[in-house]
């Protein structure tokens, strides 16, 4: 049993890695590709808890990197809707209590964003009423599975137009939500011992993959990654749907 439990451990440390490497060069998607197979590995309420953690640390630490870029403006409006809808999420969750159902829901949001932003490569500028609401939709899914950031993007890559500006915007966004995600969690009991020593031992490897994301960044062309990164969301999608 002890090494049915150790496997799955270091197999967690290894989508982490690869999760956040991605999410420190495209600015998204690190959540999102973690959570299908965490979710099998250490189910759907412990995987929320852990990966909501670690986005929270991972943000901070690009935040402080690049506070003289947060546009300061635009962080508040985002946080104000997303929190908005983040609880609606969170009582939606409470509502369905259905793994298997929140799971289906999940894997046909990730499939839709993946091929929209695969086979829609035109960008047209959305009117101001329905970026609000994209902010609110990507708030819903935030508090449902700790993955809004694939919707966020649609609004940031609007109205932050700077690739530092973008990045430091969004990285506070999550040391906010999350904390008020990490209080419900922790008053609802799931903040286990075994959770919180997974925490404990996820955060240098988180370390580890945001410093390689950086370097990586700079290297490679990002929208064959782009495209890469959309590719496994599909995959992932198909695997929770199916």
């Amino acid at each position: 049993m002890k090494l049915k439990v150790m496997v799955k451990i270091f197999l967690f440390q290894l989508v982490l890695f690869f999760a956040n490497t991605v999410q420190a060069i495209t600015g998204f998607a690190g959540t999102v590709l973690a959570m299908p197979p965490s979710t099998y590995l250490l189910g759907l309420d412990n995987a929320k808890v852990v990966l909501n953690a670690m986005a929270w640390v991972s943000g901070l630490m690009i935040a402080i990197m690049n506070y003289r870029y947060i546009n300061w403006k635009e962080l508040a409006k985002i946080v104000v809707f997303m929190i908005a809808g983040m609880f609606a999420g969170m009582e939606i969750c409470r509502v369905i209590n259905s793994d298997s159902t929140l799971l289906t829901i999940y894997g046909f949001v990730i499939l839709a964003i993946a091929l929209k932003n695969l086979l829609v490569k035109k960008e047209t500028d959305l009117p101001q009423a329905a970026l609000y609401l994209v902010l609110l939709a990507a708030g819903v899914i935030h508090g449902m599975f700790v993955s809004g950031g694939a919707l966020l993007v649609i609004y940031a890559v609007q109205v932050l137009k700077d690739k530092n500006e973008f990045r430091a915007t969004v990285a506070p966004v999550w040391v906010v939500l999350n904390t008020f995600m990490m209080i419900t969690q922790y008053r609802s009991g799931l903040f286990t011992t075994e959770n919180v020593q997974l925490i404990a031992v996820s955060i240098l490897p988180l370390f580890l993959a945001t410093w390689l994301g950086g370097k990586l960044a700079q290297r490679l062309n990002q929208n064959v990654f782009l495209n890469l990164t959309y590719i496994l969301l599909i995959i992932s999608g198909v695997s929770l749907v199916f």
